[in-house]
């Protein structure tokens, strides 16, 4: 198992929100990679964003009894995050994407747990596949 598992936006909005193609596999993977999960500010943000009261009265619970943990310092990686975001222009690389991959090469043993098909994609440290899991799907 992971030491340090990480949550995507999508998998807590999926997880936390009224209903999605997706939440039989999310409900799963969150029993399979219990809490605590580690994330982002910019995941944090999507994922108010995207939720509705009752989901963002979740995400609070969360992060009140510890179970979602912001654990990454965007001014301590800028320089870091912005280089993923310009090589990965064409996908493109959100914010959230770059601090998530970002984390991926500073923390032990990490897992991303996602819907973002894009992981398919990054790489961490320059060559190495990010290490991540997401619904079984054809990717675009």
């Amino acid at each position: 198992m992971a030491a340090n598992v990480v949550a995507d936006a999508g998998f807590l909005v999926t997880l936390l929100g009224k209903r999605d193609r997706d939440r039989d596999w999310v409900t799963a993977t969150a029993a399979r990679f219990p809490p605590p999960w580690r994330t982002c500010e910019a995941v944090l943000s999507e994922t108010f964003h995207l939720l509705a009261e009752d989901g963002r009265r979740a995400v609070r619970a969360l992060l009140t009894r510890g179970a979602l943990v912001p654990a990454f310092s965007l001014a301590e990686n800028l320089e870091r995050v912005l280089q993923l975001m310009d090589k990965y222009a064409d996908v493109p690389m959100s914010l959230a994407d770059a601090c998530l991959v970002r984390m991926t090469e500073l923390l032990a043993d990490p897992l991303v747990l996602t819907l973002d098909a894009d992981f398919h994609v990054y790489r961490r440290h320059g060559r190495q596949a990010v290490p991540f899991v997401t619904p079984d799907r054809p990717r675009r």
